[in-house]
């Protein structure tokens, strides 16, 4: 299949999903010069870019009706599959020479299906979930990890270069989602390391920024470490990326650990911590109020 390549001016991009990265993520295209049409379950959180220009589409179906390439950033599989393949999903209008862009973190099994789907029309679907945060996605410095059509990888490579640093195309159709389970899977381990670090540190009565400058440039150093411990240090639990969302994605990942045999016990672990967090209230809140759930472990 041929793809024509995106470009700012020429290209219109309809976006599903304007939530917590969506609508930065948008917004770097409009300022790319790309026409914009949004969507999105609560048409307030599009209005920022209405105002800049974006146009409203009442459903996905109209949203695919109008644009060049369809990108989704929902927050829970049921979204994507509802915005993609349901009765008024995009991908039911696909047309020849059409992408459609999952950039939210699913299923492999969806990414083939819609891959399936949309090559039956003669359009490509593309899984390019994305790893960095609210903060990755505000500066466009996201890691964007990418399965699907080389071709239609090399027509999209302009877009993601808008909202990303880092983009590796992975393989086939999934294998962008195999790509994000890899890192949420190491995600689970530095964070439970954090916070229970920080926990030790507090209760040893240690001044806790004089620890973080002990060690954090050394070989305990970590991207969660330097982006999330002095959130925790100043009580900020707020989302960057929502723990009900990390279930998520840890639920899939053990799916498919399963599925090819895998034992992952120290993911199983972490995954249950933060059921514990969602149960104590913190569903709602950023990956770091893990710290908040261990601590009441132990009463402090």
């Amino acid at each position: 299949m041929t793809f024509a390549k995106t470009a700012p001016g020429e290209t219109t991009v309809g976006w599903i999903g304007t939530g917590l990265m969506g609508r930065f993520m948008a917004g770097h295209l409009l300022d790319a010069g790309y026409r914009l049409t949004v969507h999105t379950r609560t048409r307030s959180k599009a209005e920022a870019l209405l105002a800049r220009g974006a146009h409203w589409a009442d459903h996905p179906r109209a949203l695919a009706d109008a644009c060049d390439v369809v990108v989704t950033m929902a927050g829970l599989p049921n979204e994507v599959e509802a915005t993609f393949s349901g009765p008024e999903g995009a991908l039911t209008r696909a047309r020849s020479g059409q992408l459609f862009v999952d950039m939210s973190t699913n299923r492999p099994s969806s990414a083939r299906a819609f891959a399936e789907l949309a090559a039956s029309r003669g359009a490509a679907a593309l899984d390019a979930p994305v790893s960095g945060g609210q903060a990755g996605a505000q500066a466009a410095t996201l890691s964007i990890m990418v399965g699907g059509d080389e071709g239609a990888v090399a027509a999209a490579e302009p877009l993601f270069r808008v909202m990303g640093k880092t983009i590796v195309h992975h393989g086939g159709p999934g294998s962008g989602q195999h790509a994000k389970l890899v890192n949420q899977t190491l995600i689970a381990g530095a964070m439970v390391g954090v916070c229970e670090a920080l926990l030790y540190a507090r209760a040893a009565g240690l001044d806790m920024q004089r620890v973080l400058a002990s060690v954090e440039k050394g070989a305990a150093g970590s991207w969660s470490l330097t982006n999330y411990a002095p959130r925790v240090l100043s009580g900020d639990f707020e989302p960057g990326f929502l723990v009900e969302h990390f279930i998520k994605d840890m639920a899939i990942t053990l799916d498919e650990a399963r599925r090819m045999g895998l034992s992952l016990p120290g993911l199983a672990l972490v995954e249950q911590l933060y059921v514990a967090a969602k149960a104590q209230g913190l569903g709602g809140k950023g990956v770091q109020a893990l710290w908040l759930a261990l601590g009441h472990l132990s009463h402090h």
